[in-house]
């Protein structure tokens, strides 16, 4: 039997008209307001508006090529890499909008774990997680050790690689070297982790650990994880968004969208029906 979370925090102040109404009075963490995104002349997101609550885990759904990890890309202006891409409307993190700030803090606020696991692989498991320290200046090797060990055990990794992080990062399973990235995504305290389908690679048991683990993480962070496993999404997250054909056909609670969703377009997706 699945379980929704749909407590609410009094504590928590509303931004947005956009926050699904039956969690109205959560602080919002990242807002998006009218979002067109283009590559060349193909218009890949229309007009897409909903806000993302702090210390929540909001799933992205909806078939292939609908405009999800162009989506989640655009949060931390990773699709700015793609030549001939452009964006149009307000995209902001904790109020601020994320395009008048330098890419490079974006990237540190906001950080990314994609599809598949990409360690690196001249690097040893303790230099994987510490690289992103290291290119941020820090040289301190009690720090470095310190952060490099509770990074691996906030990703559920310390216990299995301990005793050999001097071995290679590309040395460990599919779902280690999966948990090893989000270790290093961690490492540099991101406020926001966007996870692009990321246990669509691994077995069952790595997939079971990877959303434990999300459940974990939701405590400290604020996660958005695009997925095409509707189990996954009922499981691990407190608000859904379905996309299609690029646009935001409804965004709500989890429980909502999966029991009774609004539009029958959404209903037809979730059972099966198309997509």
């Amino acid at each position: 039997m699945v379980e929704f979370s749909t407590k609410k925090e009094s504590s928590f102040s509303i931004l947005s008209d956009m926050t699904p109404a039956a969690d109205h009075t959560k602080k919002i963490k990242i807002n998006a307001e009218g979002i067109n995104c283009y590559f060349g002349k193909v218009q890949a997101l229309k007009n897409i508006s909903f806000a993302m609550p702090e210390h929540s885990v909001i799933a992205i759904i909806g078939p292939s090529g609908c405009g999800k990890s162009t989506f989640l890309r655009s949060i931390n202006r990773m699709h700015e890499l793609v030549p001939e891409s452009k964006i149009t409307g307000s995209l902001t993190l904790d109020g601020s909008d994320i395009y008048a700030m330098d890419a490079v803090v974006v990237r540190k606020r906001i950080g990314m774990v994609f599809q598949k696991p990409n360690p690196f692989p001249t690097m040893s498991i303790f230099d994987n997680v510490a690289a992103g320290l290291r290119m941020n200046g820090v040289r301190d090797k009690k720090q470095l050790t310190e952060i490099v060990e509770k990074s691996l055990k906030q990703a559920a990794l310390w216990n299995e690689v301990k005793d050999s992080l001097s071995k290679s990062g590309v040395s460990l399973s599919g779902g280690q070297q999966q948990r090893l990235c989000i270790a290093r995504t961690l490492a540099v305290s991101p406020e926001v982790i966007l996870m692009d389908e990321p246990a669509s690679a691994l077995d069952p048991i790595s997939t079971a650990k990877i959303e434990e683990l999300i459940y974990e993480l939701k405590k400290e962070y604020t996660i958005a994880i695009v997925t095409h496993n509707m189990q996954q999404a009922a499981r691990v997250s407190d608000y859904t968004a379905f996309f299609y054909m690029g646009e935001l056909i409804e965004y709500d609670v989890t429980k909502k969208i999966f029991t009774v969703p609004a539009k029958k377009q959404t209903e037809d997706y979730i059972t099966g029906r198309f997509g």
